[in-house]
């Protein structure tokens, strides 16, 4: 059980450590290694994953999608973007090799990330604080 314990802890730092390069590097993405961090956090331990789900990184990335609320616009875009650029990369690559199989395998996921982020997941639009108005 300690073992099982050891290996979850270890991927949900694994998925922290390449989130947060990920949050500021742009051909990496986040989201995917966030939710694992949540996954392997939520298994191994209930203090790293209360740690976990208060960081800015959480907050920013994940914890409306969590919630069942969708995604704000901002991480919608920035999501279909580092997805278009790491896929047109591998299309490239394979292209100039005349891979063509492959490249319309590749076309045809980059269009379901494409028409499932944008169609697929809500838009969150957080709320505005409101005014305060005398009468």
């Amino acid at each position: 059980m300690k073992i099982k314990r050891i290996l979850w802890l270890i991927l949900g730092f694994i998925g922290v450590g390449l989130g947060a390069v990920g949050a500021v590097v742009p051909m990496l993405p986040a989201f995917p290694f966030l939710m694992l961090a949540l996954l392997g956090f939520g298994k191994s331990s209930e203090r790293l994953h209360t740690w976990f789900i208060g960081t800015k990184l959480y907050k920013d990335n994940l914890e409306s999608f969590v919630r069942g609320q969708g995604m704000t616009k901002k991480t919608k875009i920035r999501i279909m973007v580092t997805v278009t650029l790491l896929m047109a990369f591998g299309f490239f690559m394979m292209f100039r090799k005349d891979l063509f199989i492959p490249c319309a395998i590749l076309a045809g996921v980059w269009l379901f990330h494409i028409l499932y982020f944008a169609f697929g997941v809500k838009k969150y639009v957080p709320d505005e604080p409101k005014e305060i108005t005398e009468v």
